[in-house]
């Protein structure tokens, strides 16, 4: 296993050791670094915990179900904690996510949480977002108006992802990746995208993350919000 793969596992296992108790609801993310979540908390089910989870993807519903881990809908039952990765992580704790395109399912269920917790390896550590594109899901029938909109109101770049290949995320729906440059008000700038007619969702999470737990060859630290 390469460094980086370590890194990512001591996080996700700190996470789930942490946060995790018997007889809660998970919401389990999507991702490489989620994908270690979803391993320790299968792992914990075969040695007999009660535990049950909500998958924030297609892919990630397939993983819990070749781990067992017993799969509830988003709604059925609360979600005690919510464990995911992150393409991006500023000082404030607000992220970027997107970069798997799962983030309207991902924010649902970070929204639903009584406590929503990231895990990420030192690069994803930012002072301000923006680096890493803003992940922007849109209903087809609009993505061209949308894409104008953003282009002539906000001076960024927008890129289709996916297009030659007919990408569609597991809503239906189209990504556009756009590039803001660093990003001084998250919360402003997600307000306005989403005010766009034909925006689903956009990868800018504010005011959600309740930890971050950091995995490195140096070993695991948290940040929680203040």
């Amino acid at each position: 296993m390469s460094d980086a793969d370590e890194a990512k596992r001591a996080a996700a296992f700190a996470a789930v050791d942490r946060y995790v108790v018997p007889g809660m609801c998970v919401g389990l993310g999507s991702g490489s670094t989620a994908f270690w979540a979803i391993e320790r908390v299968g792992a914990r089910i075969a040695a007999g915990e009660d535990l049950v989870a909500v998958p924030t993807s297609e892919t990630t519903a397939e993983l819990c179900r070749a781990r067992r881990i017993p799969l509830l809908a988003l709604g059925e039952r609360p979600i005690d904690v919510a464990i995911d990765g992150a393409d991006e992580v500023a000082d404030d704790l607000s992220l970027t996510k997107g970069g798997g395109g799962a983030m309207f399912r991902e924010k649902a269920v970070a929204m639903a949480a009584q406590r929503f917790v990231v895990i990420v390896t030192p690069e994803k550590l930012v002072r301000r977002l923006g680096a890493f594109p803003t992940p922007v899901e849109v209903v087809p029938f609009s993505a061209l108006v949308v894409a104008d909109a953003i282009r002539s109101g906000l001076a960024a770049g927008v890129s289709r992802r996916g297009e030659a290949a007919g990408y569609l995320t597991d809503n239906g729906n189209v990504l556009f990746d756009c590039t803001f440059g660093e990003i001084d008000d998250p919360a402003h700038l997600d307000a306005y995208l989403r005010a766009l007619h034909g925006v689903v969702a956009t990868g800018l999470f504010v005011g959600l993350t309740d930890a971050v737990v950091i995995g490195s060859p140096a070993g695991v630290e948290t940040k929680t919000r203040a």
